[in-house]
């Protein structure tokens, strides 16, 4: 069964074979990996070991990071809290070029409570 890393590098993976005209075959004979291996990674059906995430890194020319991290379109995913981001004092938020104020944080907060079905 895969688990949420093994989907990620999975997919990974796959995109930067796609991006740099790669096979599954050029991976297994160009950093000599066993065949089974690759398809286990390939299939969400294990994932690999730090030493052969760093050579697939160095093989794409990217980052072990962008390897691991879950990407959209070719872009890193941010995650935003954003009950932290809206009650964080200090913090300038802008919405069509205006600042929010607290106040309009606390409503903001306020009407993603009910959204969620959370209005305690």
């Amino acid at each position: 069964m895969a688990t949420e890393a093994t989907e990620i590098m999975s997919e990974n993976i796959k995109f930067y074979l796609n991006k740099n005209g790669k096979t599954p075959a050029n991976l297994i004979s160009d950093l000599n990996i066993k065949r089974s291996t690759v398809y286990n990674w390939l299939n969400g059906v294990s994932y690999p070991r730090i030493d052969k995430i760093e050579a697939m890194a160095d093989y794409f020319g990217v980052t072990k990071a962008d390897l691991v991290e879950r990407h959209v379109n070719g872009e890193k995913v941010e995650h935003i809290n954003l009950d932290e981001a809206l009650s964080k004092q200090g913090v300038v938020m802008e919405f069509q070029g205006k600042e929010l104020s607290d106040k309009a944080k606390k409503k903001i907060l306020d009407i993603l409570k009910i959204v969620d079905g959370d209005e305690d």
